[in-house]
């Protein structure tokens, strides 16, 4: 079969030049300073050039480094935000076709992967990049790479399929050694925020696998972009300690074993696995009328390829309703909730019922299997319900 191919005139270059400058000079005016890509004409056909290059990391694979820091990036429909001296990333993304669930609904794995990815690309775009999972040219210098100690979302509404929404992220201090990272995801159109979320971060040495104090060189990197006094979720100044389950937990899911595609650039299993892995563990009756709103992890070892692991998770009895007349009752009689009016009338289930509510919010364990004595714990979690609308 012969290929076909177009003929472009040069007036057809010059309106593909053109609709390039205003697609950039558009993110310019909603932001950002000055576009650092620059429009390239070969054989007549225009394209966008991002200052970027391949290299080869210590084990022989190809990667794509962003040479140095760009403003905006049409690619991805991100920029870099500056306003009253500080300085912050927004991407525009479409919820698509494969990241929604049964209810055309985002489901919690895309967001965790947004947040994610968003986090890469700020890094990406502020020319810090060096050769690894978000790692600056410092951290590489010093075999130190980031990994994630504590992670709280918070979803008000999960955006739906099709749905266009603006990410905006930033990072901040902890403590002498850490960082921590935000996020808000908006609705575009309406400007309401869907989803919030705040992460601590902090250093560890990829040959020793240690916690490593943070370098003058690095602290020199990222320092300029940290942004003091915003944030997404508004912390009273401490943490409530998740407490530790054991076996004896109400539900239990052993023998989960990672896969190749669970594992990061890190070689270690990403995070969003965490989440499938405890969720799993919730009763389908109960995750088919009630959707997630809050979800706090407490990351505390390393997962790899060979790793056997046990999820284990207990409602908390404290969040069972009381009164059947609370508005967050969450129960159940074969499948089907049951409206307020007979609730609080004389009908027969009503009995029934107060026996069959659900807690709103669990605690969660992953562990090794071989971690009965307490080192094997991979990450604790926390998360609260409410019903689907």
């Amino acid at each position: 079969m012969a290929h076909s191919t177009l003929s472009w005139s040069s007036s057809s270059s010059c309106i593909l030049y053109c609709c390039s400058r205003v697609l950039i000079n558009s993110e310019v005016r909603r932001g950002s300073k000055a576009a650092p890509a620059a429009v390239r004409v070969n054989g007549g056909v225009a394209a966008l050039v991002s200052p970027m290059t391949v290299v080869d990391d210590d084990d022989g694979h190809k990667k794509m480094i962003s040479k140095e820091k760009q403003e905006a990036d049409p690619f991805r429909q991100a920029q870099i935000v500056a306003e009253a001296g500080a300085r912050y990333y927004r991407q525009t993304v479409v919820v698509r076709s494969y990241e929604v669930g049964p209810d055309k609904t985002a489901t919690l794995e895309t967001l965790l992967n947004l947040l994610q990815e968003t986090a890469l690309n700020h890094v990406w775009m502020s020319g810090l990049l060096g050769d690894g999972f978000g790692a600056t040219h410092g951290m590489i210098k010093n075999n130190l790479i980031w990994v994630v100690s504590r992670m709280h979302v918070q979803v008000d509404r999960y955006p739906i399929w099709g749905e266009v929404l603006e990410i905006e992220t930033w990072v901040g201090s902890s403590g002498k050694n850490g960082m921590r990272r935000d996020w808000l995801i908006r609705g575009r159109s309406s400007g309401e925020v869907l989803v919030r979320a705040t992460s601590t971060w902090v250093m560890m040495n990829k040959i020793t696998r240690r916690l490593s104090k943070m370098p003058d060189e690095v602290r020199a990197e990222i320092s300029p972009w940290f942004i003091h006094g915003r944030h997404a979720i508004i912390q009273d100044g401490h943490h409530d300690k998740i407490v530790k389950l054991d076996s004896n937990a109400e539900y239990v899911a052993s023998g989960l074993k990672p896969k190749r595609s669970d594992l990061d650039m890190n070689q270690h299993v990403n995070n969003v696995k965490y989440v499938r892995w405890m969720l799993e563990t919730i009763p389908d009756q109960f995750m088919q009328q009630n959707q997630l709103s809050s979800i706090i992890l407490e990351y505390r070892k390393e997962c790899g390829i060979s790793d056997i692991v046990q999820s284990i998770c207990q409602p908390d009895e404290d969040s069972i309703p009381t009164s059947p007349g609370d508005q967050n009752i969450v129960s159940m009689v074969n499948g089907h909730s049951l409206s307020p009016e007979i609730i609080n009338g004389h009908h027969s289930l009503a009995g029934a019922l107060l026996q069959q509510q659900w807690p709103t919010k669990y605690t969660h364990l992953l562990q090794l299997e071989a971690g009965a004595d307490g080192h094997g714990e991979i990450v604790r979690g926390r998360t609260t319900w409410k019903k689907k609308l």
